[in-house]
């Protein structure tokens, strides 16, 4: 038996049976038990699960008609709105693949979105559909989306709200403005208010997949080339839906504060498949704002909330928290970074709440390890999430290390994903068998106690953690080495105090360029072409990059450099 079974919640089994229905299954059974239920509640505007359920097969009939197949891919590029978690129900309804795209990628990143998974019909919102048409018309003819489905936030939310739930003041020219749609070469642009209200024509497709079927198609970097797509079948989201439901004592009951970005694998799995499978209720939140989510989990009493550690640490420094009632919270936690100890330490004092950190990777569907509820360990991974066997490796001989030896983390469990799309090379580098099991090699490396917890040691890979969001070096470097100015770039990661880590980029000019262009120039240009969590927020002109006698750039030792300064 593993050791941290000592610490397992009592009321949980160590695995869980699979089921045999697909995602969109989970929406159809929460709408059949509780169609009067509160779905979403999106600043003030309640969409109950009846409601939800009408909207998603209303766009399944629309996806229909603009020719969406059986597996076919589907860009979702939104922030977390209503239309978001109707459109992914919708794409799943028509037996097609959610592509869920981070909205702050520009023109240069969002091109590999489309023609990667071959994607011919996209939807997101109005302020983000002209960066997605100019990636679009910049492609060949036969790469091109031939329909894009837009948005207006205002679709989902009275533009006329006032009161506790209604958005900032610095949101609301971006929340309320009705923007032009644009054009699309080669292809045809759709109001989403029009064509869910329009006569879409046909019945509604058969629901023809299952567990196996492909599902998501989410997209991780890595150390070199582009970002791969992560082959998610419905069972694999499925599993880590209803696992996280019932590890974080979750109930139809549930009230989730659905703030972390819905795009991402930990929104899009533990807060909203996760809610929607129970038939809880998300309180929608486009980005964070401290004020409104302390105003939103005092008004709408929510039990649960799925954050990352930067949220925590700026509500509590609010001016105004003592004014928030935060007694309705069950459960708090997150990941993407550790939790500094004096902030949990204050939760639990002030609050009574153990701050339930974990872990998990794009590959994993979100969490593979996480803390127990009841026994959690502050600034540490957590055990193997239920049905998962996880452990330390060393990453050169691939046998198990002993306890409290650092070494690669590597995983198997249902949660998994099926591999990289069309990178079958990839695919195969990605596991390995041990006793007669496939495990994912996560590239991190950690410890585990005398307990069976785990903790994150260093990394194997190179990655930068900024406020939870994974930045790849390779891929920023693609991206600076467009600019004319830039000969060399190498992408580190320097401290910072508030998200962790920051970008920063060591820059050598061309010749041509020297004197002409300043490291703000780079800065901004960054800015313009790339999201902006992945933009350098330092930037240091070199005359040369530090090489191996192979002629590698020395990635490492700037690296070190860096942490030593």
């Amino acid at each position: 038996m593993r050791s941290h079974y000592k610490f397992w919640p009592r009321r949980l089994p160590h695995s869980l049976s699979s089921r045999a229905t697909s995602l969109w299954d989970n929406l159809a059974n929460s709408a059949r038990r509780y169609p009067d239920k509160a779905c979403l509640v999106f600043f003030g505007r309640v969409l109950s699960y009846a409601e939800v359920i009408q909207k998603a097969e209303r766009m399944a009939l629309v996806l229909q008609g603009l020719g969406v197949r059986r597996g076919d891919r589907v860009v979702l590029s939104l922030q977390n709105c209503p239309q978001l978690v109707i459109a992914q129900f919708a794409i799943l309804r028509a037996n097609a693949v959610v592509v869920p795209v981070n909205p702050m990628n520009r023109m240069e990143e969002l091109k590999h979105y489309i023609t990667d998974p071959d994607a011919r019909v996209a939807i997101t919102s109005a302020d983000l559909a002209p960066e997605l048409a100019r990636a679009s018309d910049a492609l060949q003819p036969e790469q091109r989306l031939a329909h894009l489905i837009v948005t207006q936030f205002t679709d989902a939310f009275d533009a006329n709200i006032t009161g506790d739930e209604a958005p900032p003041s610095a949101w609301r020219d971006w929340l309320l403005t009705r923007h032009a749609l644009p054009a699309l070469q080669g292809g045809q642009v759709h109001a989403w208010a029009e064509v869910l209200s329009g006569q879409a024509q046909g019945a509604l497709p058969e629901l023809q997949v299952g567990p196996s079927d492909l599902a998501l198609l989410p997209y991780t970097s890595g150390t070199t080339g582009l970002p791969k797509g992560c082959m998610h079948t419905h069972a694999s989201v499925m599993h880590n839906a209803v696992a996280s439901g019932l590890w974080n004592s979750s109930t139809a009951e549930n009230v989730t504060l659905a703030v972390v970005p819905m795009f991402h694998i930990t929104g899009m799995v533990s807060v909203m498949h996760t809610s929607i499978q129970l038939g809880a209720t998300l309180i929608v939140m486009p980005r964070w704002d401290r004020e409104l989510a302390g105003r939103l989990i005092s008004r709408r009493r929510v039990t649960h909330w799925t954050n990352i550690p930067t949220m925590v640490i700026d509500l509590l420094a609010s001016p105004n928290f003592a004014q928030y009632d935060l007694s309705s919270l069950m459960y708090i936690g997150g990941g993407g970074a550790a939790m500094p100890q004096a902030v949990a330490q204050r939760l639990l004092e002030q609050f009574g709440l153990r701050y339930v950190e974990g872990y998990g990777l794009t590959e994993t569907a979100g969490p593979s390890h996480t803390n127990p509820p009841d026994a959690a360990k502050q600034q540490c991974l957590g055990v193997p999430f239920i049905s998962t066997d996880s452990r330390v490796i060393d990453p050169e001989t691939l046998a198990e290390v002993p306890v409290g030896q650092a070494g690669e983390i590597v995983t198997h469990g249902p949660e998994v994903f099926a591999g990289y799309w069309k990178q079958p090379e990839a695919t195969a580098q990605a596991f390995i068998e041990l006793d007669g099991k496939r495990f994912f090699r996560t590239g991190d490396m950690g410890r585990v106690d005398e307990d069976g917890y785990f903790f994150m040691v260093d990394r194997l890979k190179r990655m930068i953690n900024a406020s939870g969001f994974k930045v790849w070096p390779a891929e920023v470097e693609a991206l600076m080495f467009k600019h004319p100015a830039i000969q060399e770039a190498c992408i580190i990661a320097t401290h910072d105090s508030y998200r962790g880590e920051s970008v920063k980029a060591v820059v050598v000019l061309r010749a041509s360029h020297l004197g002409q262009v300043s490291e703000q120039d780079i800065v901004n240009w960054c800015r313009d072409n790339m999201a902006v969590y992945k933009i350098p927020r330092h930037v240091q002109f070199v005359e040369a990059l530090p090489k191996s006698a192979a002629g590698k750039v020395m990635w490492r030792a700037l690296q070190e450099q860096e942490r030593s300064s």
